[in-house]
């Protein structure tokens, strides 16, 4: 892997000294590492977490090789419907984690800043503006934005029209889910392919995306079975496998390659053994770099990860014969949508269905809704009693996530889940002898 870290020094090198001219050298390390998962897989994970890698470095490097290829978004975009149209989806968020693999966020991040870009906006749109202020990544020719959940979504890119000139929609998510919210919304999505069609010249297909909705049906429910037997047997992954399972879910979900993955890994997951271990359900961002959390989650047989509720933010059933007023209701009734009771109450029901031993929330710096919801959330865990523990930090800027505090509250709290597991076996031995 040293050739492999050469080169992203060398790149980082090359961006910050000149920056107009790093595009081709990023674009050819993206090239490198889709050959890399294909051909030299990462050791010491599943099959099926080999393979989620190597489609979503494919989605990528592919997607980037031509502007007119796909269109920006927010994670909450309407893949389904740019798919109809032969295009792929880009969020800002996910492609924010790709220059981080660069370690190049600190640079972007401070020149965003430099700029006049406010220091409490997310990190994630932070270091997206800074990549594009600096020139160092190109355009496309569209973009797409709802106001699900970021308050920082519509001023992100209102800043990149301006700036750049590139064009966008926003989608106003209603907060309340009534029928006329749905029909709202879903006037506003049937608008959305319409400016697709006039900007892109292709003729919007709703069969297409008929099609989509039935697989993406099939896909959730495919998923949800995935993680009950996640929940039951060891499945090595690591922390940044969750990473491209919630992109998977974003930006390919009602695509058959997908479907076909979830299958897959239901069938090879039954080969592995049955897990001893500590089930944890993660709420909220994945702070992939992180050295500790890593050195605890990842391949490891004694704390899984079994599902996250980024990855499962919509569980319901759409009707693909009206596929407008479909995608409206998803997107409202998504769990980062509305009240954070309502979130809640859904990470209760995803709970109920997996019964992981422990919650895990991350609570990324500069996210309002993340931090000012979670003792709501804590209280659910304890009318469930499950234990929860509340982390801060930072889902990609390493310099806002302090590696101490997260090993000091992160070890304290799994030494009492590991102690809570043997009070139980101690009592169970005492009764036996009583």
């Amino acid at each position: 892997m040293w050739i492999a870290d050469k080169y992203i020094d060398y790149v980082k090198e090359k961006t910050v000294s000149s920056p107009g001219e790093s595009w081709d050298r990023m674009l050819l390390g993206f090239k490198a590492n889709k050959l890399r998962t294909k051909i030299l897989p990462k050791k010491g994970i599943s099959r099926g977490y080999q393979k989620l890698e190597a489609m979503m470095m494919s989605f990528v490097a592919d997607s980037l090789r031509k502007s007119d290829s796909y269109v920006w978004g927010n994670i909450f975009s309407p893949c389904e419907i740019i798919g109809s149209f032969g295009l792929n989806t880009l969020s800002i968020e996910c492609l924010a984690c790709y220059f981080s693999g660069y370690h190049l966020e600190d640079y972007f991040i401070d020149f965003a800043q430099n700029t006049g870009i406010a220091p409490t906006l997310c990190s994630y749109h932070k270091t997206f503006v800074g990549a594009i202020d600096s020139g160092a990544v190109p355009v496309p020719e569209y973009a797409v934005t709802t106001s699900l959940s970021c308050d920082g979504n519509l001023n992100t890119f209102r800043y990149l029209e301006k700036k750049k000139g590139v064009p966008f929609t926003f989608l106003d998510v209603p907060y309340r889910d009534d029928g006329a919210s749905v029909d709202y919304l879903a006037e506003q999505l049937k608008n959305f392919a319409g400016e697709l069609e006039r900007h892109f010249g292709r003729v919007f297909d709703e069969e297409k995306l008929r099609n989509s909705l039935k697989i993406e049906n099939e896909t959730r429910k495919a998923l949800m079975e995935f993680f009950r037997l996640q929940s039951e047997r060891y499945y090595p992954g690591e922390l940044i496998s969750h990473l491209y399972m919630m992109m998977g879910m974003h930006l390919l979900i009602g695509t058959q390659e997908f479907l076909d993955l979830i299958r897959f890994m239901i069938e090879d997951i039954k080969t592995y053994p049955k897990f001893e271990g500590k089930k944890i359900l993660w709420i909220h961002l994945l702070p992939f770099y992180q050295e500790t959390l890593q050195s605890y989650f990842n391949s490891s047989r004694k704390y899984q990860i079994i599902a996250s509720d980024i990855i499962m933010d919509s569980m319901e059933e759409l009707d693909e014969n009206r596929p407008f007023h479909a995608l409206a209701g998803k997107i409202i009734r998504n769990l980062y949508n509305g009240s954070y009771s309502h979130k809640a109450e859904m990470v209760g029901r995803l709970a109920d269905t997996l019964h992981p031993d422990a919650v895990i929330q991350f609570c990324h710096w500069g996210c309002k809704q993340s931090s000012g919801g979670s003792i709501l959330l804590k209280e659910k865990m304890q009318e469930m009693e499950i234990p929860m523990l509340i982390l801060d930090g930072d889902g990609i800027d390493r310099r806002n996530s302090h590696d101490g505090q997260i090993k000091t509250r992160l070890e304290a709290f799994l030494e009492i889940l590991d102690g809570g597991e043997a009070e139980e076996s101690e009592e169970k031995e005492q009764k036996k002898i009583c």
